[in-house]
């Protein structure tokens, strides 16, 4: 009896260290020793379309013309970013120093885990050349070495990085390292990450390094040859960036920049079961907007409605008690009249005006009066003011005594 219990024993003892590693665990390298769990939250998921069918957890289409979201799955549920992070590493290197410059590698840089490029304390690197470690072989000793010399230590980057987030108003984004490892208050959004990345894409050093497939570097004089992780990069039309990711926490993660026929989306998609998976979700997100959907111009629909409104309407505005007996109104101006359609759905664009039938004065120049809405399937997608050109001031004594004495005569 003795015997059997201890082969028993032996038996789960066994089975429990055979299934707490699984062969995709050995697919890339940036884990974390504290791993965290993130649970799937119940969340509406907001814009979905059920032609499109996933496994990431969260995803989303977003077009850099409109700033606008195309698709999306969860876009707006925080989650653990992985090596993503080092879009918004990049940025701060890019906007805080000078790429000649030569980095010092620190012990602890050196002796970073996950993902690496390779470097040792006491190695030195110019900051161009660690951006390339950072972007393309998602250096995690690159990021610390990088967070360091900018910002004077890993929590001092971190504070930039989470000022930068403000300042691109990016509510539901914090960051506690350059790196992206698990940490408990390190998380984005698929939309706010997509908004990252085509703010980081308008800086051309980024956009030059990420479409770079390989290169050659030099650590301490010697040339070390790179080759860029992003499995679509080179492999599907119109890629051009951006940044793999992948931790035990986040799972799988791809950011993906495409530029097709004038159209320029971004795709992320986050918490992918498999490297298959992320490349798989990524592929029918580019598609799916290919073939589906245009970028669409309202400024010329928005013009003509306007000024018909104007040449009928503007007369009919009673004003009460003012020294002017017609209004006149200016159209509220934005700086970006696109929108994402689906092929063949202008026709399910309407515009519609709606404005007070009477004002009293006195009113200031630019006083609200009125608004152009636009809908698309019923749905409004953009709303402008319409406001006073000019101020009305209200009558006077004078202004009455004379309307008394010329209705008398």
């Amino acid at each position: 009896m003795f015997i059997k219990r201890i082969f028993y024993i032996l038996i789960i003892f066994i089975s429990i260290f055979t299934t707490v590693v699984h062969a995709d665990d050995l697919e890339e390298t940036e884990n974390e020793l504290n791993t965290m769990v993130w649970e799937d939250t119940e969340e509406e998921v907001a814009n979905t379309d059920k032609e499109i069918k996933i496994n990431s957890r969260s995803a989303v289409i977003y077009d850099r013309k409109s700033k606008k979201i195309i698709w999306g799955k969860q876009e707006n549920t925080k989650r653990p970013m992985a090596s993503t992070t080092k879009i918004m590493t990049a940025i701060i290197v890019l906007e805080n120093t000078n790429l000649n410059e030569i980095v010092t590698v620190s012990k602890k840089a050196g002796g970073t885990g996950g993902s690496r490029l390779g470097l040792k304390a006491g190695d030195r690197v110019s900051i161009n050349d660690l951006l390339y470690g950072l972007l393309l072989v998602s250096g995690n000793d690159s990021a610390v070495a990088l967070a360091e010399y900018i910002g004077g230590s890993v929590e001092g980057f971190a504070d930039m990085m989470n000022k930068k987030a403000e300042e691109l108003n990016l509510k539901d984004t914090h960051f506690v390292t350059p790196h992206g490892l698990d940490m408990q208050e390190h998380y984005t959004t698929a939309f706010e990450l997509a908004q990252m990345a085509d703010y980081a894409l308008n800086i051309k050093k980024f956009a030059e390094i990420v479409n770079t497939k390989t290169a050659t570097i030099s650590i301490n004089g010697k040339q070390k040859n790179l080759k860029n992780s992003n499995e679509l990069l080179g492999n599907l039309y119109g890629v051009n960036g951006v940044k793999t990711g992948f931790t035990n926490g986040a799972n799988r993660c791809l950011v993906t920049s495409v530029d097709r026929d004038g159209m320029n989306i971004i795709t992320v998609v986050l918490g992918a079961d498999t490297k298959k998976d992320r490349t798989n979700d990524s592929k029918k997100l580019i598609e799916y907007a290919y073939k589906n959907y245009e970028i669409y111009s309202l400024k010329e629909d928005i013009k003509e409605k306007y000024e018909e409104w104007k040449n009928i309407n503007e007369k009919r505005i009673d004003i009460i008690k003012g020294k002017e007996t017609n209004v006149s109104t200016n159209l509220e101006e934005i700086d970006n009249y696109y929108i994402p359609i689906k092929k063949m759905e202008k026709e399910d664009i309407e515009i519609k005006i709606f404005n007070l039938k009477e004002i009293k004065a006195p009113l200031q120049k630019n006083s609200y009066i009125g608004k152009l809405c636009v809908y698309l399937n019923k749905e409004k997608v953009m709303e402008l003011n319409i406001t006073t050109a000019k101020e009305i001031e209200a009558l006077d004594f004078w202004d009455y005594l004379k309307i008394l004495t010329c209705s008398i005569l």
